[in-house]
């Protein structure tokens, strides 16, 4: 890339990074003393921009960078992402949102613990969450150091280092001086600016067709060398059985796991009611929605005009397939166009990646915090002490998620994304939704059915091609791995929700039936919510 890309672009970066800091500068001079306060921003936020801050929480670099790239060098197959997340909102909207929001206080953990034993399940519901978040905030990180790798032309690990390091210590400043109220600021902006990106580039591939979408796809088809099965399935899961199943389980994660992610979850308690809840969650979809169809059009805008090979050759996972794109939409290189529409897009997936690893490190430091740390501690946890601990671990989460994202730069951050969704959906949804709705359910239940969907799914990444034994694997020059499939979702999952019945089943604990009707009438109607 020519020196003005990177100087405007890096101008862009800059402007943001004020501006964000500004705000949690601003919100930090604010009470940040109570739990309420650090965890929940106060529950002000209305519907609206509740609903945008869920949307820039949701929308990630894995759905702007990842998604096109891997529609770009995959086509059809690589829709499945786009979709997946799109449809995963109706099960929250449909199952979770608004029950959620009337069961607990902060985390997850709150509402299991509402009619169980407190400690196990905070601990056991404490350490899924923290897990799933770091997974995700890997993705984030990957896709900080390929953006910035491409600014600079690509050279050296240095750069992309330095960049994983930077946005790491950028969250830990956001989180632990701003708390919620910050990260939800941050996030509206973030996603009016996305949006405001993903409209403008899609437009221009829509106008370089004249409105053609046959014509896109056709041109798309023919680029990429497959002809018309690059607008079939098949062509990254259809090779075998194997393939094929991992397509089923990477459905299962995407649709399942939303409604697992503890980021997610958290946005619902920022809101006064379970009623703004849930119009929160239709304000999201509504934005999701759009953005998700947008990401098909830049997907094969991206394999049409720009083409899977040199799509490749940037960045083999695809990762940098919407900023190429952008630069050829504006006129391409040397163009002055090209150089401000690629320093604008680049800017903004920056944007992006920052506002969503400052939203998942302060869920998954209130985890540490709220249930971990208080469960452990509990005659000496006090609110503020909560606080204090909570800003800790949002460093030391800052610090791993730096080295694993160091580690794994070379992955596709969407197929990362897919992995911390399958974890989500294997450990956190099945004692959810048991919680929620089966009344003879019990602690051990609960622990069971938390640590049989968290253990499974980690082992079976560990020795899956994801780690080792492929050329795309963490690390390739070894193979010890004895699961065939990329996504454990297929496995875990089913594991996830058996062993929460079987360890009700075998409990000698009875079901305390008077906890469950008074939290069944809380879930529905909202009395005693906090």
């Amino acid at each position: 890339m020519t020196g003005d890309h990177q100087t405007l672009a890096l101008v862009l970066f800059s402007v943001f990074v004020a501006v964000t800091l500004g705000i949690t500068t601003w919100v930090s001079r604010s009470r940040q003393g109570s739990a309420e306060e650090f965890y929940a921003g106060g529950r002000l936020f209305s519907p609206m921009e509740n609903g945008f801050a869920i949307a820039g929480d949701y929308m990630s670099a894995a759905s702007f960078l990842g998604i096109s790239g891997l529609i770009a060098l995959y086509g059809y197959d690589g829709m499945l992402y786009s979709i997946g997340f799109l449809v995963a909102w109706l099960v929250v909207l449909l199952l979770v949102a608004e029950l959620v929001r009337n069961c607990g206080r902060f985390t997850l953990a709150d509402v299991v613990a509402a009619r169980m034993s407190e400690r196990p399940v905070r601990i056991a519901v404490g350490t899924s969450s923290v897990a799933v978040s770091v997974l995700y905030l890997v993705a984030q990180m990957v896709g900080a150091g390929s953006l910035v790798a491409l600014l600079l032309g690509g050279t050296g690990e240095a750069a992309r280092s330095w960049t994983v390091i930077g946005v790491g210590a950028l969250m830990v400043i956001y989180v632990s001086l701003g708390g919620m109220r910050a990260t939800t600021w941050i996030q509206i902006v973030k996603a009016v600016l996305l949006m405001a990106g993903t409209v403008a580039l899609t437009v221009l591939v829509l106008l370089r067709f004249h409105g053609d979408v046959n014509g896109l796809l056709s041109t798309a088809a023919e680029r990429s060398g497959h002809g018309p099965g690059f607008l079939a399935p098949g062509l990254r899961y259809g090779g075998d059985w194997t393939a094929r199943l991992d397509f089923i389980s990477l459905g299962i994660a995407l649709v399942l796991g939303t409604a697992g992610l503890p980021h997610i979850l958290s946005r619902f308690y920022t809101v006064p009611t379970a009623r703004a809840a849930r119009h929160s969650v239709v304000w999201s979809i509504g934005l999701i929605g759009s953005f998700y169809l947008m990401t098909i059009v830049l997907g094969f805008g991206a394999a049409a005009l720009i083409g899977p090979d040199e799509v490749r050759a940037s960045n083999a996972a695809g990762n940098t397939a919407v900023p190429l794109l952008a630069l050829d939409l504006g006129g391409g290189a040397g163009s002055t166009g090209g150089t401000v529409l690629f320093a604008v897009v680049a800017a903004v997936a920056f944007a992006t990646i920052l506002a969503v690893v400052a939203g998942i490190t302060l869920a998954s430091s209130a985890s540490v915090a709220h249930d971990l740390y208080a469960s452990l501690r509990r005659r000496h946890a006090r609110q503020y002490s909560e606080v204090a601990v909570a800003r800790v671990a949002a460093a030391v989460i800052g610090a791993a998620a730096i080295g694993l994202g160091l580690l794994a730069s070379d992955l596709n951050v969407a197929f990362l994304v897919g992995l911390a969704f399958a974890v989500a959906a294997s450990a956190n949804l099945p004692v959810l939704l048991y919680s929620l709705f089966w009344r003879k359910f019990t602690t051990r239940g609960a622990v069971w059915s938390v640590y049989g969907g968290l253990v499974p799914a980690v082992l079976l990444v560990l020795f899956s091609p994801v780690v080792s034994g492929a050329p795309e694997a963490l690390f390739p020059g070894v193979d010890f791995h004895l699961f065939p499939l990329q996504n454990p979702g297929v496995v875990s999952v089913p594991l996830g929700f058996l062993a929460g019945w079987i360890g009700t089943v075998t409990s000698a604990e009875p079901p305390d039936e008077a906890r469950h009707a008074e939290t069944e009438v809380r879930a529905l109607t909202g009395a005693g919510a906090v």
